[in-house]
């Protein structure tokens, strides 16, 4: 077990609103540092509490950022790219369903609205290597997900087409991370081109393996699709240079599958449950070599990892524990509202009891 672990992080993408202590830097780190917390994500499109453009031209902006985040007992993990990073690619079937992830003046033109992402995450870039900051979360976007299933059958050389185009918007994007000695992390997700391991292969030959295309792990999210989230780590752990990870359940049944019949959340097969014991099982398989940063979301927790160790690692398949929406807004408040209900995690400290709050895991802010 690595001994430089600290934490816990949030990523506070799901918490920053129009209401105090929600909506300034200052209020929300304090917010942060009071539950516990010693690590913060920022979503670094929210002007609410971050001015992207700005940390991307200024040191001294991103000296006052990391300041005030000090003073208030947090450090800043990573940028976190998610929406930006969707729109470098969007297949215009879901041109409507993604344009509010771009300001007003973006929307309705899907090559200005392109051209923007781009220079967010270009920015991105730069305000990270501002903040000495490793690692970037970002999402890559999709224009073959339309087509994921093979019937109709696909026109020959339409999937390879798609990568082909990706590879293009992404390489450039790569050398500016690199020029800042930064890592571009995408989250492996249903919904974006890159899901699995196989797809991210198929990007990382048409960028020639470059050094900063990697993985930011979340084995939810393979739970969900039924791969095997562990052998995924003995595969890939070179890419591994973050995570994401809170519990997640499949339970099929004689209606549905993984593909869950069009349900909502709540209601399906494959999704993320109240937090259980499976996590300190795959914490453990993670942290035998590295340091690791781990985030609660009421119920979900995230971080970064440098690199996951290699060796022998089980076979889990997840846990089966009750129905749960992982946005519950409900749960949410009671996060914002109890702070009696997060204490502040030791160095060693493990998963808590399988509550109806989620569990603390012990973390690693520095990158």
């Amino acid at each position: 077990m690595a001994t430089n672990i600290k934490g816990p992080g949030i990523y506070l993408a799901q918490f920053a609103s129009d209401s105090a202590p929600f909506d300034s830097w200052a209020s929300i780190t304090r917010w942060a540092g009071g539950l516990g917390f010693k690590g913060v994500q920022i979503p670094s499109w929210d002007a609410r509490i971050f001015d992207l453009k700005k940390a991307a031209e200024s040191k001294t902006y991103c000296d006052e950022v990391a300041g005030v985040a000090r003073e208030n007992g947090v450090e800043i993990t990573e940028l976190g790219t998610h929406l930006q990073g969707q729109l470098v690619a969007v297949h215009p079937a879901y041109d409507e369903a993604f344009d509010g992830f771009a300001p007003e003046a973006y929307r309705r033109n899907p090559v200005a609205r392109q051209a923007w992402a781009v220079e967010q995450m270009l920015f991105s870039a730069k305000a990270s290597r501002n903040l000495g900051l490793k690692s970037n979360v970002s999402f890559p976007g999709a224009l073959a997900w339309p087509y994921l299933y093979p019937w109709p059958p696909r026109p020959a050389g339409l999937i390879e087409a798609a990568f082909d185009e990706l590879a293009k918007r992404w390489h450039p994007i790569f050398d500016a991370f690199e020029d800042a000695d930064c890592n571009v992390c995408f989250e492996l997700h249903p919904g974006e081109d890159l899901f699995d391991g196989v797809t991210f292969e198929m990007l990382l030959e048409r960028v020639k393996n470059h050094p900063r295309c990697c993985i930011n792990y979340d084995p939810s999210h393979f739970l969900l699709q039924q791969l095997d989230y562990l052998e995924f780590i003995d595969i890939y752990h070179s890419r591994i240079k973050a995570l994401h990870i809170k519990d997640a359940e499949f339970r099929p049944t004689g209606r549905q599958g993984v593909y869950s019949g069009f349900q909502p959340w709540v209601n399906r097969a494959g999704r993320v449950p109240v937090a259980g014991r499976r996590a300190d099982r795959l914490r453990r398989h993670l942290l035998e070599d590295g340091a690791i940063q781990l985030r609660q979301l009421g119920r979900a927790r995230v971080g970064v990892l440098p690199q996951a160790p290699r060796g022998r690692r089980g076979r889990g398949r997840g846990i089966h524990s009750p129905p749960h929406h992982p946005h519950d807004r409900e749960s949410l408040r009671r996060l914002r509202g109890r702070r009696d209900r997060y204490p502040a995690a030791s160095p060693d400290a493990g998963s808590g009891d399988d509550d109806d709050t989620g569990e603390e895991v012990v973390s690693n802010p520095t990158s």
